[in-house]
């Protein structure tokens, strides 16, 4: 079967203020060849922080072409958060060789782009340059934490007619940012497939929950109590994996780990505010006993309930393993055919 022919884009990447990882995720995608797969499919990279070779003269270059209209820019990609200090002049960052502060180039570029891309939750949301003091007033392209405004503003619509598409993560996973980058050099993407936050539908419609190895612990709330126990991790080691808005667990990182695989707890990295939970990352606030953070879409009596009802039926084998680094009893083995 023959798919349909891409439109094909041009892509131009730059870098704010972040630490590169989304970079470094691209580069472990799973493709023999990232760049000749996103090739075939019409993906062409102007220019890329990390990858190109082209000097300052040549970059700066480059951009005033997409400014005068002598090359199209299709997808603006900027990986990092926003920074707008001092006092709003932007001059914290300003682009190497330029003398003109990062958000400058960003606010006339995003105006000609006909799709702007936020790779990463610092430039979806400001991320973890964003927090504390936040001295550098750092934001995302179009939000502040979870407040729509960021640097481009509420109202901002690329040419395409859509606001900011939000790859969030910290780091993105490779594979959000190369299905999104495809989606948009085969003209498959929408106001439709975003969701209410910006961000992809296609990763975002599911939990950092669905998929995760631990899922019996989780129905019988037989909790881990320290790191490297084998059981669940939302009770007390501030796993957020059924709140969090991602395939982590069903689209795999390097076709077979996760954070909760690793025996990490999930501390819900792409969404807004992640970097400022209000709590220890590895530590489930609680109060009288109940986590704070409850399973998404349950109500709290639903969850005391079940959590009651699931540890009173919890087998031996599930209880006693999930308080140990490995497995120390083995499922019985039971007849499974009819006779």
């Amino acid at each position: 079967m023959i798919g349909p022919k891409p439109e094909g884009i041009n892509v131009l990447w730059l870098q704010s203020g972040g630490c590169g990882g989304c970079t470094m995720s691209l580069l472990c995608a799973d493709s023999c060849n990232l760049f000749e797969m996103l090739s075939s499919a019409g993906v062409r990279f102007l220019w890329h922080p990390s990858l190109s070779e082209e000097t300052g003269v040549e970059v700066t270059r480059v951009m005033e072409r997409c400014l005068s209209g002598q090359v199209t820019l299709d997808a603006l990609c900027v990986e990092g958060s926003l920074l707008r200090g001092p006092n709003g002049t932007g001059r914290f960052h300003l682009l190497a060789g330029t003398g003109r502060p990062m958000i400058h180039w960003v606010r006339e570029l995003a105006s000609v782009a006909r799709y702007t891309v936020a790779v990463g939750t610092c430039a979806a949301y400001g991320g973890v340059t964003a927090a504390g003091g936040n001295p550098t007033d750092a934001c995302g392209l179009q939000y502040e934490g979870d407040e729509p405004g960021g640097l481009l503003g509420v109202e901002y619509r690329s040419r395409s007619g859509l606001p900011v598409i939000n790859v969030a993560g910290c780091p993105t996973h490779p594979n959000w940012v190369v299905e999104t980058l495809m989606c948009l050099a085969f003209g498959l993407f929408s106001e439709r497939d975003m969701d209410a936050l910006g961000r992809p539908r296609f990763y975002a419609d599911h939990l950092v929950h669905h998929g995760c190895t631990r899922n019996e612990y989780y129905e019988f709330k037989a909790s881990a109590e320290k790191p490297s126990d084998l059981g669940c991790m939302m009770e007390n080691m501030g796993c957020k994996g059924t709140q969090a808005h991602a395939d982590c667990n069903i689209r795999l990182w390097n076709s077979e780990g996760s954070c909760t695989r690793g025996g990490y707890a999930c501390i819900s990295c792409t969404e807004p505010g992640f970097e400022e939970p209000g709590h220890p990352f590895a530590q489930t606030p609680k109060i009288a006993g109940i986590p704070v953070g409850l399973p998404t879409d349950m109500p709290k009596a639903w969850f005391v309930a079940l959590a009651s009802l699931s540890k009173s039926a919890t087998p031996r084998r599930v209880r006693e393993n999930a308080v140990s680094d490995h497995q120390v009893i083995t499922p019985a083995i039971r007849k499974t055919r009819l006779r």
